[in-house]
């Protein structure tokens, strides 16, 4: 048992967010995303019964976006013949806004199939049960400063 973590974090995914490194990039699917056969190079945890919006907002409780890059969150854009709309995408922004200074400054919409190679790359692909349609976030790792370090007590 441990303190001050969201309790919708299994130990898989919490292991997986603290095995990457800085510039490593987690997805975060909904349920339509071709989760298994995009990940077959890298690793896949199951969320079912979660919103990527109630994953989005544990996961950037532990880790930081990357300061590095410009757009360190991408999500797959709306081809322009599909009627589509995307209100999750401003949940999004609402989120990443509360973790990164940057807010929807972040953002980078990639096309579909282009999205599906990037996904390839990514070190894991955390399946969820949204239900909306394109509302699919990759974000990049970024490093942590010293600030985000928790002495232990006598060893400061």
């Amino acid at each position: 048992m441990l303190k001050n973590v969201p309790q919708i974090l299994s130990p898989e995914l919490l292991k997986t967010l603290s095995e990457m490194g800085h510039g490593d990039r987690i997805l975060l699917t909904d349920a339509n995303y071709p989760a298994e056969s995009m990940g077959r190079d890298c690793k896949v945890i199951r969320c079912d019964g979660l919103r990527v919006t109630e994953v989005l907002d544990a996961v950037l409780r532990l880790i930081p976006l990357d300061a590095a890059v410009e757009k360190p969150v991408s999500v797959m854009a709306v081809p322009a013949d599909d009627p589509v709309e995307t209100p999750v995408w401003d949940e999004y922004k609402k989120i990443v806004s509360r973790y990164d200074e940057r807010g929807d400054k972040t953002f980078q919409e990639i096309e579909r199939f282009k999205f599906y190679e990037e996904s390839k790359k990514a070190y894991a692909i955390v399946y969820c049960s949204e239900y909306q349609l394109y509302a699919n976030i990759m974000l990049q790792k970024g490093c942590l400063k010293p600030e985000d370090y928790v002495p232990v007590y006598g060893c400061e």
